[in-house]
């Protein structure tokens, strides 16, 4: 039997080897994302009770906010005005909660738990949270503007395209829409991937290559970055894949095991657990040299190992956890 074994970035890229060492003032830009989040959605006191309360609980509980936090240092990267890249990071974030409002309602994947406490349509009903996502969608579109309108004009244009295409019709709606269909559809790689780069993918382009956009990079900036969302976007969703067969709710702080029971994309039904762990590796290893390209252009862009670093560490707890539910000791690299 093989032997589990880790991915770990090139030796050529041993500067990168140690993320945590890379945080700097994270904590503080963290502490401050948190308060931009909850407090960036003014809730006036005449409103409805009710939708004001559902409001709250969406806003109470931010989750890990990853994404924001690196939307805002992509933003700083490329020259962008702190407060134009706040905005745009709770913008995003903003969109990215009101798609999982939506993706957990009983017409989509009918989730009881996300972010470790009860969907909003679990507690406040399907009206309320239908409302407090479009509430956020309106928010981000406001704040989205306030952060593209100190870029150039030229900037300003391709941002706005961007914005568009990865939350339009041929972006986000459509993997949504492919999701929800999946039960009529091959279900192969192919199909499963597709999906992916339609609800992931996009976003994780929205919160690497937008701020970049905005900050007038390079189109070779922009090519690699692009290189690097997908392939971040596609590992991502499988390992959020790989959990929902091998881990509870309990851990994964959302409601498991939905893939099977709602007949949804899942890259390790689709072709095994092994495969999916080997098609993990990689794309983490295709993000590497994408990566690696990257910081040789634009070295204040560091940071991202930290994400890089996430993405190991996401990996070795599914090699943990399939080896423990399973008895199997995978190789990555198979």
């Amino acid at each position: 039997m093989a032997q589990s074994s880790v991915v770990y970035i090139d030796s050529e890229r041993d500067a990168w080897s140690n993320p945590t060492a890379l945080r700097g003032n994270g904590a503080a830009s963290a502490i401050s994302l948190v308060e931009a989040y909850s407090g960036s959605l003014p809730l006036p006191a005449e409103i409805n009770p009710r939708f004001r309360n559902a409001l709250a609980h969406v806003l109470d509980n931010p989750g890990s906010l990853v994404r924001p936090r690196m939307v805002h240092q992509v933003g700083l990267a490329f020259g962008l005005a702190e407060d134009a890249a706040r905005n745009l990071a709770v913008a995003l974030e903003y969109f990215h909660t009101a798609s999982l409002i939506f993706d957990d309602l009983p017409c989509m994947d009918d989730a009881a738990d996300r972010r470790g406490v009860p969907c909003v349509h679990r507690e406040f009903g399907e009206h309320e949270a239908i409302l407090a996502a479009l509430a956020l969608i309106n928010r981000a579109y406001s704040l989205a503007w306030q952060a593209i309108a100190d870029s150039s004009k030229p900037a300003r244009n391709a941002g706005m395209a961007y914005l568009e295409k990865c939350l339009g019709v041929a972006g986000l709606l459509n993997g949504q829409s492919l999701d929800l269909s999946y039960a009529s559809l091959p279900h192969t790689q192919e199909t499963t991937e597709r999906i992916a780069r339609g609800k992931t993918a996009s976003l994780i382009r929205l919160t690497l290559v937008l701020p970049a956009i905005l900050g007038a990079a390079s189109q070779r900036e922009i090519q690699l970055l692009e290189r690097v969302s997908v392939c971040w976007g596609l590992s991502y969703q499988i390992v959020d894949d790989l959990k929902d067969v091998l881990q509870s709710s309990a851990q994964t702080g959302k409601t498991a095991a939905r893939d099977a029971l709602l007949d949804r994309p899942n890259i390790a039904a689709a072709v095994g657990v092994p495969a999916a762990v080997r098609r993990l590796t990689r794309f983490i290893r295709m993000g590497d040299r994408a990566l690696f390209l990257l910081l040789k252009h634009r070295p204040s862009l560091l940071f991202l190992v930290q994400l890089r670093g996430d993405l190991q560490s996401e990996l070795n707890r599914v090699i943990a956890d399939v080896a423990e539910n399973t008895q199997q000791v995978l190789d990555p690299i198979a």
